[in-house]
């Protein structure tokens, strides 16, 4: 099930590989980008992603200007549906460069490919594929990448378990080295959004494909989403991020900016700490707790040596002495005879007590 991305080992028992999706936020500047890999860096991302299409290889003009109106988030853009693909693009130019910079600070660089011409173009510059969820039943595209033998990851938002499930059978023929991702696909960052999300259909996942890693691509703004997905076995996170929710463009609104992404690692790796082992044991710093919280025999008075023990002899009081006779061993005392004078409230030891 595991993999490797880089440096970073991805899997059940590793740390949460957090992926910082600049997408379209860099503006159209090559300089912006660069500097939003770095922020990135610094607020505690592995990698940084950018979205590599050709409008014309992405979203149909006739299609789009056909509809009666632009729906769902695309609603509220100025901007005709090919206008803003073909401004939100990366030029292949910047390609080298983004990787150099990604190199130079010491993260990941990523992309998603939308079309067979970008899928070349990037190979050589990923570590592995992301794929985006509007791409789940594009089989052959999927068919593609996988034999590129890099690790895949793709989002499942809005699409339902039969194509999920045709999707990862598909890319797993090809290359066992799969994240599949919950994610619900409503970029309107509104608080509603939670009672979308379906954290648990991670458990159907980790049902159905039990040699997949599991992973969150997520558009809300606080940390229960992702928080919940890696107690349920995430260990890819994918959001949004930016410098600032208040600038102009499509992945603003709903992106993360430095401050709260730095919030979001620091939680997620105190609930790493947290979940710890599947085992239930006294672990280390609860031993002192163990004796002075839990109870033990004592003599409930003083005692003679010889006299047989009777209920009402024995209090079950704290603190648990080392070595005492523990409370679930009343039954096996009674009866027995004290083999020297105890005072009241001594602990009971099997070696003070006689046939």
């Amino acid at each position: 099930m595991d993999f490797q991305i880089g440096s970073h080992k991805i899997g059940p028992n590793h740390p949460t590989y957090f992926i910082a999706d600049i997408a379209a936020n860099h503006d159209g500047d090559l300089d912006r980008a660069k500097q939003l890999i770095r922020l990135a860096k610094e607020a505690g991302a592995d990698a940084a992603k950018f979205q590599h299409f050709q409008a014309p290889k992405i979203v149909s003009e006739y299609g789009f200007t056909h509809m009666n109106a632009q729906v769902s988030h695309q609603a509220k853009w100025k901007k005709s549906v090919t206008q803003v693909y073909s401004e939100a693009s990366v030029s292949w130019n910047w390609t080298p460069l983004l990787k150099e910079e990604c190199d130079r600070v010491g993260i990941d660089f990523f992309t998603s490919p939308y079309d067979y011409d970008s899928i070349e173009h990037v190979n050589p510059y990923i570590p592995a594929f992301k794929v985006g969820s509007g791409e789940i039943d594009w089989i052959e595209a999927l068919e593609h990448m996988a034999s590129k033998g890099k690790p895949m990851i793709i989002a499942t938002g809005a699409s339902n378990i039969g194509e999920v499930q045709k999707a990862v059978h598909a890319i797993l023929r090809i290359n066992p080295q799969l994240c599949v991702m919950q994610c619900n696909t409503n970029y309107t960052a509104s608080p509603e959004n939670y009672d979308f999300i379906n954290l648990n259909v991670l458990k159907t996942y980790a049902a159905m494909f039990q040699n997949v890693v599991l992973g969150l691509s997520d558009h809300t703004h606080g940390n229960a989403t992702v928080l919940g997905a890696v107690t349920l076995g995430a260990r890819v996170v994918e959001r949004h991020f930016t410098d600032s929710n208040d600038r102009e463009g499509p992945d603003h609104k709903f992106a993360l900016n430095p401050a709260d992404w730095a919030h979001m690692v620091q939680e997620t790796r105190l609930l790493e700490r947290a979940l710890g082992s599947a085992d239930k044991f006294i672990v280390g710093n609860e031993m002192d707790t163990q004796v002075v919280q839990r109870r033990c025999l004592r003599a409930a008075r003083d005692i003679k040596a010889g006299e047989a023990f009777t209920r009402e002899m024995i209090d079950v009081l704290r603190p648990a002495t080392p070595g005492a006779i523990k409370p679930d061993q009343i039954e096996n005392v009674l009866g027995t005879k004290a083999l020297a004078d105890m005072p009241l409230g001594k602990e009971l030891r099997w070696t003070d007590l006689g046939a």
